[in-house]
């Protein structure tokens, strides 16, 4: 996600590197006026484009998606994110600032009347089109989160013209409705709004929440993406298509795409935004690895790409890089920059799963934390481009988002203690494999559902084709070994990974895509996208009351991060991986290319972002 969200499949957020806030960016407007060149961009590997449609299950839910893909022709309302900064943009936003009311029960949203590729007006009905679906088929959108927000906080929706007040049935935390609900909302055209071919259906133009409307949306949905996935969104060879490419809000249309996910963008000349593009074309790259990336970065054949931190002989820090790899530093600039993600591999809880017995019991998740050399990981694979992470924050959080979050690792790397803590709870490691001796549920003993002669076995699928995490997950496989958790690998390309953690398929326990969570495009890392019971992104259905109780204090109250935080620091819902500074495609270390210019610099974006507007070639 880097899975949101994106695993993104996954940002610094205003003040003092981290804080929320609603601070603007004001980019300045073009100055070329006639855009040239051909910018080169490196899709991460394995990791292509596989989805256009901008409302997707977590399957899809992805950088290579969303950030590298979709964004540069459909915007969403709400743009997070120019140059390094994650901050809440304005200026690219599709419209003005968000208008909260009725002691924040309400917003109000006036759209600024851009204009989509076919020539309709940015509008009110635009919005709903979004929220009518989502309406209809929450489900099948892995930004829906149960009882959170929008739509399950929504009591009513009017719209009128280009203004659309939503209305809630409780207060809401402004920012964390215009953080994670309103920045997620895309607008429609109302080409999109059909049930077949050529056939209008009343999704975009239907009062909201009513029967009719619902009905007119599923079928708009079951046509465009389908209950099983096989909706013309579906269909690689027809994205540049002009069924598509009409509904382009961003600053480029997609004009070539193949099913190895070689993607041509040209200039979108209805964009509308402040900043047009300054090359003539954009071309996206697919790689099935990171080394074979490598070959065409030696060779000069890409502007922005991404280098494997093991090619590197020369450490660095991400607030002071070090030289960079010595076969492309002629041609290129080494640039690093921090993450507003969390780095994590997902543990399966659900009963399906063989091994859940074995996750469910907080000493077996301490002793694999345990055995996670963070550290020396960070120094040796990352060369010193990273940061430890122990909670689910991104490393480096504002204290006015955060308030008090313990800093000290409550599990840092200790193999001894690990293995004793598996004895002391009935574990013989005599032969080699923790074997369970002492069955119950007493300290003493092995736990609820682990019956006497149990193995304990754990799953890895993780994402294939990245010599960095490759050494990662046999770093880490070797010290589970050496205490007696027998570990089993499964290495699948990203978007494979991807797919079988998110159906939470019973043939892993542990699902480390090698990238986290992005706290995007819900940006407020609140939580509820992750560790409560129906979220969109819990894929191994860690449930636990005490969690939720903490998340919806800092959702639909306005109590600061900390107590969730430290609380999830504990009990380890996940395990947490060293988190690698951010870069572009969500890939390693960026390398740009000497003759590329921006306007924005070079820093990769906390988000991923990808604003290929403001590179010119100079």
């Amino acid at each position: 996600m880097q899975i949101k969200h994106r695993l993104r499949l996954a940002t610094t957020i205003g003040l003092a590197a981290g804080a929320l806030t609603l601070g603007l960016i004001a980019p300045g407007v073009s100055g070329a006026a006639t855009p040239s060149g051909t910018l080169t961009f490196a899709e991460g590997p394995g990791a292509s484009p596989n989805y256009i449609f901008p409302y997707m299950s977590c399957t899809f839910f992805s950088v290579s998606n969303i950030n590298g893909f979709q964004d540069l022709t459909y915007r969403p309302l709400y743009w997070f994110g120019t140059g390094a900064a994650a901050t809440y943009n304005e200026s690219l936003s599709l419209a003005t600032n968000p208008v909260m009311g009725n002691a924040n029960h309400s917003v109000t949203i006036n759209t600024k009347g851009w204009k989509f590729a076919d020539g309709q007006t940015i509008n009110a009905q635009s919005v709903m089109f979004f929220l009518n679906l989502y309406h209809a088929e929450k489900t099948n959108y892995c930004g829906y989160n149960a009882g959170y927000g929008i739509p399950d906080q929504v009591k009513s929706v009017t719209s009128s013209g280009n203004t659309v007040t939503i209305n809630f049935t409780t207060s809401v935390n402004p920012n964390w409705i215009l953080y994670n609900y309103l920045s997620e909302i895309t607008p429609f055209p109302d080409a999109w709004s059909v049930s077949a071919a050529n056939t209008p259906a009343a999704c975009a133009s239907g009062a909201y929440g009513t029967a009719a409307t619902d009905a007119a949306c599923t079928a708009v949905f079951n046509y465009l993406v389908g209950k099983t996935g096989q909706g013309i969104a579906s269909k690689l060879s027809t994205y540049a298509d002009s069924f598509w490419q009409s509904g382009a809000s961003g600053p480029y249309v997609l004009t070539h795409f193949d099913t190895l996910g070689n993607a041509t963008f040209l200039p979108n000349k209805s964009y509308s935004g402040p900043q047009k593009s300054m090359v003539a074309s954009v071309v996206e790259i697919p790689y099935a690895t990171t080394a074979a990336e490598q070959v065409a970065l030696r060779q000069g054949k890409i502007d922005l790409g991404y280098v494997d931190p093991t090619n590197l002989t020369s450490s660095g820090s991400p607030s002071n890089p070090g030289a960079n790899w010595s076969a492309v530093a002629s041609r290129y600039n080494l640039e690093v920059g921090a993450p507003w993600s969390v780095d994590y591999a997902a543990y399966n809880f659900n009963p399906k799963s063989p091994e859940a017995k074995f996750l469910d019991q907080l000493y077996i998740r301490q002793a694999l934390q345990m055995t996670v050399d963070q550290p020396l990981m960070i120094k040796q694979i990352f060369k010193g481009y990273g940061y430890q992470q122990i909670n689910p924050l991104p490393p480096i959080t504002s204290a006015a988002i955060s308030g008090a979050v313990s800093k000290k690792n409550p599990y840092p790397y200790n193999p001894n203690k690990a293995a004793a803590l598996l004895k002391s709870h009935g574990w013989s490691i005599a032969t080699g494999s923790a074997v369970c001796a002492k069955p119950g549920a007493a300290a003493n003993e092995c736990g609820k559902g682990i019956s006497k002669g149990d193995v304990l076995t754990v799953t890895l699928e993780y994402g294939s084709g990245i010599p960095s995490l490759q050494t990662q997950v046999s770093t880490e496989v070797s010290e589970w070994n050496a205490i007696g958790i027998t570990a089993k690998t499964l290495a699948e390309p990203f978007n494979k990974v991807v797919g079988d953690c998110v159906s939470n398929a019973a043939t892993w326990s542990i699902c480390l895509w090698g990238a986290g969570w992005i706290y995007a495009p819900d940006y407020y890392p609140s939580g509820e996208s992750l560790f409560v019971p129906g979220a969109s992104f819990n894929i191994g259905a860690y449930s636990n009351p005490t969690m939720t109780k903490l998340v919806k204090a800092t959702t639909f109250g306005t109590t600061k991060l900390g107590a969730f935080a430290n609380y999830a620091a504990q009990q380890l819902p996940v395990l947490y991986q060293p988190n690698g500074t951010n870069a572009y495609s969500g890939q390693g270390i960026g390398e740009v290319i000497k003759t590329l210019k921006s306007k924005i610099g070079f820093t990769p974006n906390s988000l991923t972002n990808f604003n290929p507007e403001y590179y010119y070639f100079g």
